[in-house]
């Protein structure tokens, strides 16, 4: 008699032997099915179910989280042509105000697109007074340091609304 369990095949991959289980269902998976989470390996299934439950954010939640955002990057970016250089060190700081004001008037209510939405607008907040600088013909530097507050602002406020996943 052999002590050897018996060999496991993944269940979305029938062709390949795996040892790993979901810690949830355990479903037998292979590690190109398996998500680390903080409690171990999940499968797919799982980890999208578990992400649906973390979905609580409103139909309106967007809407506001826009206007918000795209007001205050529009006054941060009416700004720009008198901080010149500064622009570096305080577009990232106003990236995260905007993103918190964004969390306080949504409640702090969680969805997989209010990130986007809320970067959307910011972008779009910050390159309307593009379009006067273009029209007026401002100076090259206003330019610049317009697309550097956009481009420091907005991936400060997506990564603090949204956080750093780190793919492994």
């Amino acid at each position: 008699m052999s002590d050897a369990p018996p060999t496991l095949y993944c269940a979305n991959h029938p062709q390949t032997p795996t040892t790993l289980r979901c810690n949830r269902c355990e479903k037998p998976i292979c590690p190109k099915c398996a998500v680390q989470t903080p409690t171990g390996y999940r499968c797919k299934e799982c980890v999208r179910g578990q992400q649906k439950s973390f979905d609580t954010a409103y139909w309106y939640d967007y809407l506001t989280s826009f206007v918000l955002a795209g007001v205050l990057s529009y006054i941060g970016a009416r700004l720009i042509p008198l901080l010149g250089f500064f622009t570096i060190f305080l577009a990232p700081i106003a990236g995260v105000v905007i993103a918190e004001a964004a969390r306080f008037i949504v409640r702090r209510r969680r969805s997989r697109r209010l990130p986007q939405v809320t970067t959307l607008a910011v972008i779009l907040g910050s390159l309307i007074p593009l379009i006067g600088f273009l029209l007026y013909g401002y100076s090259i530097f206003n330019l610049i340091w317009q697309g550097v507050y956009t481009f420091m602002m907005a991936s400060a406020l997506y990564y603090r609304l949204a956080g750093i996943r780190v793919r492994g």
